[in-house]
């Protein structure tokens, strides 16, 4: 295990970070005085294990018009205020 200086840490912080996640433990001291220990975590503790696709597939019923569009929120974006009709005569002259 390596010594390190807290100052030595706080000016190289990227450098020493990465140092620990190759698995790489350190002494961190102030005033060359021990004090804390830096190291990875446990495997266990770092990664979760990723989730399978599909697991409750079949415990609830999925309609079949499902990803269809729903014909009142299409009417409710289309006609509705965020797109409001569009004018076709000209624009009014500005004096």
């Amino acid at each position: 295990m390596t010594r390190i200086n807290i100052n030595e840490v706080k000016s190289r912080l990227s450098y020493y970070s990465r140092r620990v996640k190759s698995g790489e433990t350190f002494i961190l001291c102030e005033r060359n005085k021990p004090f804390a220990e830096l190291r990875p975590l446990a495997a266990a503790a770092q990664a979760a294990p990723k989730r399978e696709i599909g697991v409750m597939k079949g415990w609830f019923p999925v309609p079949a018009n499902f990803n269809e569009p729903d014909p009142e929120l299409e009417h409710c974006i289309e006609k509705g205020p965020i797109f409001p009709p569009v004018a076709t005569s000209a624009p009014a002259s500005r004096p």
